[in-house]
């Protein structure tokens, strides 16, 4: 039986990106449908979701899982399962490479007190990593120097500092902080820039990562389901001085949304409904234009970081919207004329079709491929389980034609679940991220998938 199992499924078609789905196809077209019914399970690959009710099922589940494996040609390894406790929890936010082969990121949780860290990631020598907690939140009194850093990516200067913020903590009413980190020695120092006033309606919260321009200034956004701003802090001699260049109201504020800058210091974001411009007006003001709207259209929610290309094209993903209502990925153009040209590149089809809509942004690779994550979706996803997320590629056409998706890596939960990363791509072509969930701890984890 095994045998005739086997000459059946070497007949099944080579496509790497619906394997586990065209394997099930062939297994229904090999065997009598009488001898299994399906039955979804809550944490199960599609072809384990089939029920079985005789002996010989477990060998055809099993042959069928590791082929689905085999065919995966990508591999993914966890560089750091973490704890969820001194060592961090829920890491949220992508990972900031140094060139000379470490990794930073924070954590929302963990610590020596639980409300967050800033940690490190180095090689040790022997072909594995060392996680090094360098800061834990809340370790001032009435924890002064911040809580809770949430999506905040770390930035990076020419000195070695680095850059991010907190949502909460603080010693303004709990409004939260833009923080750096100077190492000092084998240690580090923080100090707090600038903490946000949490009385302060549509500026306070700041959430997402921070950009740095070639000033020293620093840029980001503050959460909010309502009113919302951009905000800008500048280094002068008594400190840094925060000013809000950009405030929005009626458009559902920012959520986790953040920015990029084009070389002429022009700032883009997203709001729930638009992609925005902001460009220095020279006289320390900014003007605001938005580049594109969806409204009046079905709820899309652009989310996560834009990228910026050489030539000026601006890519963005929505976690709503698309063909299929379950997200997208995007490209604004500018025209030669003025104003900005739309195309969508691609529509994610949902669960359980692999592919959940994204909440990270996209970042660029060679010939102009994408890759991302999705939190859901992927081959564990089905009625009752909503997949544990993926690392997906979309390949640029040659031509006129359209991206095609490849999912790179379906998360099991025990590699990692739920990845709301941008991811950090390195130069041989490898990507790095995070997982805010699973691992062999439950508490997040840290990859690398080689393509």
């Amino acid at each position: 039986m095994l045998r005739q199992l086997s000459r059946c499924l070497t007949r099944r078609t080579s496509n790497e990106v619906d394997v586990v789905n065209q394997l099930s196809r062939v297994l229904s077209s090999c065997y009598s449908p009488n001898m299994f019914h399906a039955g979804v399970g809550a944490k199960q690959p599609e072809i384990g979701e089939v029920m079985i009710r005789y002996s010989i099922l477990a060998l055809m589940s099993a042959f069928l899982f590791f082929a689905a494996r085999s065919t995966q040609a990508q591999t993914q390894t966890v560089l750091h399962n973490f704890t969820g406790g001194t060592d961090g929890r829920y890491p949220d936010a992508g990972l900031t490479a140094d060139g000379k082969g470490k990794f930073y990121g924070t954590t929302q949780g963990g610590g020596d007190s639980g409300n967050g860290t800033v940690f490190q990631l180095s090689p040790n020598g022997s072909g594995g990593w060392n996680e090094t907690v360098i800061y834990s939140f809340c370790s001032a009194p009435n924890c002064a120097d911040g809580v809770g850093p949430f999506f905040s990516y770390v930035t990076l200067d020419s000195l070695g500092n680095l850059y991010g913020t907190t949502c909460g903590g603080g010693s303004s009413s709990n409004g939260g902080t833009v923080w750096e980190l100077s190492p000092v020695g084998p240690s580090w120092k923080e100090t707090v820039l600038y903490s946000f006033n949490g009385f302060s309606r549509g500026n306070f919260c700041p959430i997402n990562g921070l950009i740095m321009d070639s000033a020293g200034n620093l840029y980001g956004t503050t959460y909010s389901d309502g009113p919302a701003s951009v905000f800008k802090l500048s280094p002068s001699s008594g400190g840094w001085t925060e000013q809000v260049i950009y405030s929005f109201s009626g458009d559902g504020g920012l959520r986790y949304n953040g920015l990029a800058m084009d070389s002429r210091g022009n700032i883009f974001g997203s709001t729930p409904s638009t992609v925005f411009e902001l460009s220095p007006n020279g006289n320390g003001g900014w003007t605001p234009t938005v580049i594109h709207s969806w409204l009046g259209t079905t709820f899309v929610l652009p989310t996560g970081n834009p990228v910026l290309d050489s030539a000026g094209n601006l890519y963005g993903i929505t976690y709503q919207g698309g063909a299929y209502g379950t997200g997208s990925v995007y490209k604004l153009s500018p025209k030669r004329k003025g104003g900005w040209a739309f195309k969508s590149l691609y529509s994610f089809n949902g669960c359980p079709h692999h592919l959940g809509g994204p909440v990270a942004g996209v970042v660029l690779g060679v010939s102009g491929n994408l890759y991302g994550t999705t939190p859901l979706g992927g081959s564990y996803c089905g009625t009752t389980n909503q997949g544990y997320g993926t690392v997906f590629e979309l390949v640029a056409p040659v031509g006129s034609g359209s991206y095609t998706e490849k999912v790179l890596w379906n998360f099991s939960g025990t590699d990692g679940a739920n990845p709301y990363a941008t991811l950090t791509r390195d130069s041989a072509g490898k990507l790095y991220g995070t997982t805010a969930s699973g691992g062999s701890n439950g508490g997040g984890v840290v990859f690398e998938v080689t393509p």
